[in-house]
């Protein structure tokens, strides 16, 4: 499922409508957790953006964009007008890439300033999968995502912001795995790997070495 491009007061944003409720894992600041959603939302903000109710922020550009019922919505500071759509044999992704200048390693033990730099990923199955395995390929998009900075040269394994929306359809038959060897989570897996490799490509390369 590919996003719909909207502009809300100057900003960009990027809309999914589901049509019908989907199962959903998120660690989004508006409506995470597991459970069923019927949108999704990735907004940009400004670089010197202070609001302290992020999740009141994606709840207003949902109104203004006329989505209604229950949803999640992910911010980030890179123009997600340059977000990479990728699929591969029925899952799709997308990726919005943001490093920023401190991109970090997740074992690191600096405790770093907030800075511009998010990256944001949206995934789609096209079947059920259970939540187990739902959090399974949560963790596969991340071992992806990872993949794709190390091989591109990133110092770290992603952004202190980082976020995940994966969702898959709530009823039918499950598939019980989402690590990178399952069917599903391979193909997850590809596809965040692609968009996050072609994401860079646009992402100022502003990191500090000393990450």
């Amino acid at each position: 499922m590919e996003p719909e491009h909207h502009r809300v007061n100057g900003r960009s944003v990027l809309v999914w409508r589901t049509g019908r409720p989907w199962l959903a894992i998120s660690s989004a600041v508006h409506g995470g957790g597991i459970g069923e959603r019927e949108w999704v939302l990735n907004a940009t903000v400004p670089h010197d953006y202070d609001r302290d109710d992020p999740a009141a922020d994606v709840v207003d550009l949902a109104a203004a964009c006329g989505l209604v019922g229950t949803g999640t919505g992910v911010l980030t500071a890179v123009d997600v007008r340059q977000e990479v759509t990728t699929t591969d044999r029925g899952v799709t992704v997308t990726a919005t890439t943001g490093i920023g200048a401190h991109p970090t390693w997740a074992a690191g033990g600096e405790a770093l300033a907030w800075r511009p730099g998010t990256i944001n990923v949206v995934g789609w199955f096209p079947v059920r999968l259970t939540p187990a395995a739902l959090v399974n390929a949560v963790a596969t998009a991340a071992e992806a995502k990872a993949q794709a900075l190390v091989e591109g040269g990133v110092p770290g394994t992603g952004t202190p912001t980082d976020a995940t929306v994966l969702l898959c359809p709530a009823t039918g038959p499950a598939a019980e795995y989402g690590g990178p060897r399952s069917v599903q989570g391979s193909r997850l897996a590809r596809a965040v790997h692609a968009a996050v490799r072609a994401g860079l490509r646009t992402s100022p390369t502003t990191w500090s070495a000393r990450t």
